[in-house]
């Protein structure tokens, strides 16, 4: 029996990550996995998609040629290609991450692990044990009762990234980042696309001005939305798929060749052996305390598969800490209220803190500032000037309480609100620092002049 004194149950940015700092931090470590390095992130989820985004991108950019005073004459797309140059790109960054596991010394132990009492984890019937089990086995797109996938009309985010062929219909049921990226991504390419989502507007979880913003960007890219809409029923009998829909008018069908299905996720944790140690779960979570240690000594949890919010960078995070409190370093819980949520459509959403609904809610005097991206000089050069920055801050102190973004590349530009608010940087303060012109950065910067009224260009 091998021993460590860490393994990682999971090998995707929470898991690989955590494996890294335990290695780099004198720790014996160990990586379990049963299919691809990287995990969903870097091999069905984060990467590759980013890839057949900007497939779409560059063919969005040939079809406005003239808009730059180019010409153009003959261009198309070859769905095959842009599918695969996604593989390969997937295939690449999970050997990168084979060359990292190999430079830390770890082992990777392949295969299905399942948890044991006494720390100690089965694979495929060879038993190792560490002094520290860290449970990182991610989440996959979730079912519903209504909405069954067969992988072939009734989809989900991996098999929509794999096609064979390209539908000229598709409904994809669910409006958030997974959905409304793939809403992009088919309607770029040409394929008729419509989106039903069960809550009152799309990106729900986002600000509503970004909500309302977003969805007259992809109506004039001749995407439909639905809303308020639920999907009762699907019927895959016919040579298509048939979605029985019930808004608020009544009841009716859409036809197209394939349902996405983009309604959230379900964790992975069945099967790998918490109710044989006792871990306790609750609504589909592992609990877990600050640092990630679950109810048994010994086992932890980190990712997806916790109540924290379901993110790469978040699981990333979470592991870090919890192997550096394993360390006995000093440090503090993650602070939650200041991560940043990014979503990848054209235009593109990027969020941090509250909004302004959230705010009011909280009995909280405001400031609000906006600043769109049709005054920035870089978008108007771009050519991308939907969208805009919008900044909420204290009144009575400053402090910097949300920032949301939608435009192009603003999944680029959040950062520097996250920054902000974890150095307590006050809305004067993000005011008087110089930001270079021209470029989009610039609209943070005008965004705060226009919540103390002291905005230029607009």
């Amino acid at each position: 029996m091998s021993k460590y004194d860490v393994i990682v149950l999971g090998s995707g940015p929470g898991g690989y990550v955590t494996a890294i700092r335990a290695s780099q931090l004198g720790l014996r470590t160990a990586v379990i996995e049963k299919e691809s390095l990287g995990g969903v992130c870097l091999n069905w989820g984060c990467i590759p998609t980013k890839a057949l985004l900007k497939s779409a991108q560059v063919f969005e950019y040939l079809k406005h040629a003239d808009d730059y005073g180019l010409t153009v004459k003959e261009f198309d797309k070859d769905f095959d290609a842009v599918v695969n140059r996604s593989r390969n790109i997937a295939d690449g960054m999970s050997k990168g991450v084979q060359f990292l596991m190999k430079k830390n010394k770890i082992d990777i132990i392949s295969g299905y692990g399942t948890l044991k009492t006494g720390k100690k984890v089965d694979v495929d019937g060879t038993i190792y044990s560490a002094d520290h089990i860290i449970i990182a086995t991610g989440a996959r797109s979730r079912e519903l009762p209504n909405l069954p996938q067969d992988g072939k009309k009734v989809i989900g985010y991996r098999k929509a990234m794999t096609l064979e062929k390209q539908p000229k219909k598709i409904v994809i049921v669910g409006s958030g980042a997974i959905g409304v990226e793939f809403a992009y991504f088919y309607n770029s390419m040409g394929t008729d696309v419509t989106i039903v989502e069960y809550m009152p507007r799309i990106v729900p979880v986002e600000d509503e001005d970004v909500s309302k913003q977003l969805e007259r960007s992809f109506k004039k890219s001749g995407i439909k939305i639905l809303t308020s809409t639920e999907v009762t029923a699907v019927d895959t009998s016919g040579e298509g798929v048939k979605a029985m829909i019930k808004t608020k008018k009544g009841e009716d069908i859409l036809e197209a060749d394939m349902v996405l299905s983009a309604v959230g996720i379900k964790t992975n944790i069945e099967n790998i052996g918490l109710e044989d140690v006792g871990i306790v779960t609750d609504k589909d979570k592992i609990l877990v305390n600050d640092f990630y240690q679950t109810n048994i000594p010994g086992y932890y949890a980190i990712g997806d598969v916790t109540p924290g919010p379901a993110l790469a960078h978040v699981a990333s995070a979470e592991g870090i800490l919890c192997v550096e409190k394993i360390a006995g370093q000093h440090v503090e819980s993650l602070d939650y209220g200041n991560i940043p949520g990014c979503t990848y459509c054209t235009p593109e959403i990027a969020s941090v803190g509250l909004t302004e609904a959230q705010a009011k809610d909280k009995g909280i005097d405001i400031k609000v500032g906006k600043f769109p991206f049709s005054a920035s000089g870089k978008a108007s050069a771009g050519g991308h000037k939907d969208g805009f920055v919008k900044v909420i801050f204290d009144a009575k102190y400053g402090e910097w309480l949300g920032c949301h973004m939608i435009g192009t590349g603003v999944t680029d530009m959040i950062a520097e609100a996250v920054l902000g608010r974890k150095l307590e940087t006050t809305g004067h303060e993000v005011l008087k620092t110089i930001h270079p012109h021209p470029t989009m950065s610039e609209a943070v910067m005008e965004a705060v002049a226009d919540a103390y009224d002291e905005v230029i260009h607009i």
